[in-house]
């Protein structure tokens, strides 16, 4: 599987509270923090629930 580096980039203030729960679980804790994840259907999920305050990047 392909590792991936997410990071948020924009604050959670504002979304619901299943979308704040995404952002604990994937490990982002605030603005401009990354992980490094391996991208498997339920990390691609997660990704895509909270796309709109995150960036991905794929990591070599």
């Amino acid at each position: 599987m392909a590792v991936y580096k997410i990071t948020q980039v924009r604050s959670k203030i504002g979304s619901t509270q299943k979308q704040r729960d995404t952002l604990r679980t994937l490990g982002l804790r605030r603005i401009n923090h990354s992980v490094e994840r391996e991208m498997t259907s339920d990390v691609a999920g997660m990704v895509r629930a909270v796309q709109h305050l995150v960036k991905t990047e794929e990591v070599k």
